[in-house]
């Protein structure tokens, strides 16, 4: 009987044929791109699709990225686990949007680069680019290859797929369309793996709500259960979800990840025009908000099912994340090949962020190291070290989901790693941006501060993690369990102690600092990285090369305020500029001479 617990059922044959149809289904549309582009093999339309992208796909693309497969499996457990708090992400996706597409798009866009550490080096220095990509190259192959490892562990224990073939088949298919296919392959299989996604959602929804009498008995069962209490206004920094933490921290999590992070950006500075590039954007934002809603909602459809019997605390799964596979194969398994289409949308999760991550990496990689070091080589070899490079790293994430094999708790480590590096990158380039008199010194020591204390925070907080009063788990019972064996009782959190030792040989900090919400150490990054930066600048003379371009500044022009008052006639002049620059001969080379023609057109304009 569902919801009762004990074991439940196993693929069948036409599961595999699902989930084996849609692995196919992503690389046939690597080889379609492949095929279609084979005239088209410069470096600009591998990485860049040529810069001739709309705005639908690529903001389809860009909401499956941010959708991996530890969303697919990790938000619906959090909705369970604590409650529809998670939701309130609504709001920083609201913020992030508005903020990269009014500010970071009109900047990048109008600079025409290929990677987003070009501009530390136009700005500040080359030492500073290559730290940047590498803290970027490192963050993205860890990342990449705990979101392979993450759900292939947790699918493979409730569906008894072979966990390393899964792996390794991940990796292959990734290989094979980012290496044949390039931008244009990896996008437009995102639009497939996004449909993929939130069907698989609408099918743990629809078939939860036949089983519990309506969506109404689900969010009623959610309301006793304290599901559905999530605005909570206490400004403690320490508590791990507050409206304040998700919102404020949030917003700034997220946009490190969507005005700064060379997958996204890569993405958006795809598309032909401003116009698309920001409206791409505002697509992605409802994406965001429709992929949340249903993973949330996702959550309180298990819950109202596993209210009386916890199959965690039960036994019938061994850690968190298998709760929602375990839900999929107890409600589903009467239906073939559904289970399988659930399987398929988060290995369609996995297969987008991994994608794109192996395509930004070869991007930074070609513009950051090899091209400033050799000059002269062919399109021919670029196009063939370029296909090479996916090659390399698709392999290299596979090794990395190895290493994320011996780690402890997988997807809190995702998210702190994310945090701990993002924020100082983003406090970088807000100082670059912003303020004139941020030098290279400064620059570099406050990035260098903002990731110690990242760091320290972060990793302080995987080894001593925070106490039940900060996390707030929420009830959960095992009484309605047709195997407990007697039992009857209900416990706050089945993969914690309820009661916290109080002498058990924690430092003073880990009730204090190392118990900082996770969602606030991106911002503790920017902070740090601004005042330590602005302060060492000060000190040290502040920055003296006179001849630095105003379009290496945000300016009034980039503004939502300036673009809303502006005569249209300069919206459709900077649109001009930013297409001559795309058409350039070498996109990631700027001479002065480009910056002072586009400031007499803004001047002209501005007299206009």
């Amino acid at each position: 009987m569902v919801g009762t617990g004990g074991p439940v059922a196993s693929f069948s044959v036409w599961d595999y044929v699902v989930f084996a149809g849609t692995i196919l289904a992503a690389a046939g549309i690597g080889l379609f791109q492949a095929i279609r582009g084979r005239k088209e093999t410069t470096s600009e339309e591998f990485l860049l699709g040529g810069r001739q992208m709309t705005a639908v796909p690529v903001a389809m693309s860009l909401t499956a990225s941010f959708m991996s497969g530890i969303t697919v499996i990790g938000t619906p457990a959090e909705a369970y686990r604590f409650g529809a708090a998670f939701w309130l992400f609504g709001f920083s996706y609201a913020i992030m949007s508005t903020v990269t597409a009014e500010i970071f798009v009109p900047f990048f866009y109008r600079l025409g680069i290929t990677s987003t550490y070009e501009y530390l080096e136009m700005r500040f220095n080359r030492s500073i680019r290559i730290i940047g990509t590498t803290m970027y190259i490192i963050q993205t192959a860890l990342y990449t290859g705990l979101v392979i490892y993450a759900p292939a562990l947790a699918l493979n224990q409730i569906t008894g797929l072979d966990l390393w073939g899964v792996l390794v088949a991940t990796g292959v298919v990734c290989i094979l369309y980012c290496t044949l296919g390039g931008l244009k392959a990896v996008i437009w299989t995102d639009v497939l793996q996004m449909v993929i996604m939130l069907a698989g959602f609408v099918a743990v929804i629809a078939r939860g709500a036949v089983l519990q009498g309506g969506l109404g008995r689900i969010w009623e069962d959610a309301g006793h259960g304290g599901r559905l209490d999530a605005f909570d206004f206490d400004p403690d920094p320490l508590k791990r979800h507050t409206f304040w933490t998700i919102v404020v921290g949030g917003s700034v999590m997220w946009t490190s990840i969507y005005s700064i992070n060379q997958s996204q950006v890569q993405r958006y500075i795809s598309c032909k025009t401003i116009t698309h590039a920001k409206m791409s954007l505002y697509v992605n934002m409802i994406g965001l908000w429709v992929t949340v809603s249903l993973a949330v909602f996702s959550g309180l459809t298990m819950f109202s099912i596993y209210k009386n019997c916890d199959p965690l605390t039960n036994g019938d799964i061994g850690a968190p994340d298998q709760l929602l596979p375990y839900l999929v194969m107890d409600i589903l398994a009467a239906y073939p090949g559904v289970p399988g289409l659930f399987v398929a949308a988060a290995y369609s999760g996995t297969l987008s962020t991994v994608s794109s991550s192996i395509n930004a990496l070869v991007a930074v990689t070609m513009e950051d190291f090899i091209l400033p070091l050799w000059k002269n080589l062919t399109q021919k070899q670029v196009s063939w070290l370029n296909m090479g490079l996916s090659v390399f790293f698709g392999f290299l994430c596979i090794g990395m989901a190895g290493v994320a094999s011996l780690m402890g708790s997988i997807l809190q480590a995702a998210l702190s790693v994310f945090g701990m590096i993002s924020g100082p990158l983003l406090g970088l380039y807000l100082l670059g941006m912003f303020f004139r008199t941020t030098n290279s010194t400064g620059g570099l020591m406050g990035l260098i501060i903002g990731l110690v204390l990242t760091l320290w925070a972060g990793i302080g907080s995987q080894i001593y993690p925070p106490t039940d009063e900060k996390t707030k788990p929420l009830p959960l019972s095992t009484a309605g369990c047709n195997n407990t064996m007697g039992q009857n009782y209900t416990t706050l959190a089945p993969w914690t102690s309820p009661v916290t030792p109080q002498d058990d040989g924690r430092p003073a900090l880990a009730d204090t600092w190392y118990s900082l919400s996770y969602v606030y150490l991106c911002l503790l990054g920017v902070l740090s990285t601004m005042v330590t930066g602005l302060l060492v600048s000060m000190i040290t003379g502040g920055c003296k090369q006179k001849n630095l371009s105003s379009d290496l500044f945000v300016m009034k022009r980039d503004l939502i305020c300036f673009n809303c008052c502006s005569n249209s006639q300069a919206s459709d002049l900077m649109e001009k500029d930013s297409m001559d620059l795309h058409m350039g001969a070498d996109n990631s080379q700027f001479t002065d001479s480009r910056f002072d023609i586009m400031d007499k057109d803004v001047e002209k304009v501005t007299k206009f």
